[in-house]
């Protein structure tokens, strides 16, 4: 198994990365739902497009995509909506805590890259674990443009002071190994995490795979 032995710091997508976010994105989805008088659609209707944040949610739910009429008002309430349930059960996925605690005992700075809006990234980065313990952690609104724009995975790696090429981004969405190389960085495609509606991850042109996080630790020499 080939080994990056020059890689100075790790970056982590967030949702179906470092967290298991779907049960809460669910079920602020089934509260429209429930506020419309339609029935509650179970998690795994859901956990696909968790990813894909609140218009992966709508779609679900309601059949709403952006461009529609009133995708943007829905997605205010919606938003809202989350803001009051997003810490009620996202939890770090199993091996999580044990991978960031091998990095940090190597003396591996790691952190986050994700196009949740800090508005929701900043407090959970600051109350689930181990995230409070990342180095930075960057949202989608952080810098002008998102994922797969490679400028969140730059700023990151600006704010640790570690050249682009010596990072690793690990994601679970095709836009998180796109926005990786195009920032320079080797890429991981996490495939324990939501993935999409129909997944081709080979396709994605990642360097590595993982299906647990404690694997990423195959692909670093650290000591």
């Amino acid at each position: 198994m080939t080994r990056w032995r020059d890689v100075q710091a790790v970056l982590f997508d967030l949702d179906g990365t470092l967290l298991d976010s779907a049960p809460d994105l669910a079920h602020a989805a089934n509260l429209l739902r429930q506020r419309r008088g339609l029935p509650p659609l179970p998690l795994q209707h859901y956990r696909p497009r968790a990813s894909s944040g609140a218009r992966g949610m709508l779609a679900i739910a309601l059949d709403l995509h952006p461009g529609d009429a009133d995708f943007e008002t829905v997605k205010a309430e919606y938003l809202a909506a989350y803001e009051e349930v997003m810490l009620r059960s996202t939890a770090a996925f199993d091996g999580v805590a044990e991978l960031v605690q091998a990095l940090a005992g190597a003396g591996m700075p790691w952190g986050v890259v994700t196009n949740k809006i800090e508005r929701f990234a900043l407090p959970i980065a600051a109350r689930i674990e181990p995230l409070p313990r990342a180095a930075v952690v960057i949202g989608g609104d952080t810098t002008p443009h998102p994922k797969p724009h490679p400028a969140p995975l730059l700023e990151a790696a600006r704010r640790l002071g570690v050249p682009a090429q010596r990072c690793i981004y690990v994601g679970d969405d095709e836009r998180d190994i796109v926005a990786g190389r195009a920032a320079g960085m080797r890429t991981v495609a996490a495939r324990y995490g939501y993935l999409g509606l129909e997944p081709n991850v080979q396709a994605w042109g990642a360097d590595a795979h993982i299906d647990h996080p404690v694997q990423l630790l195959n692909f670093l020499e650290m000591p």
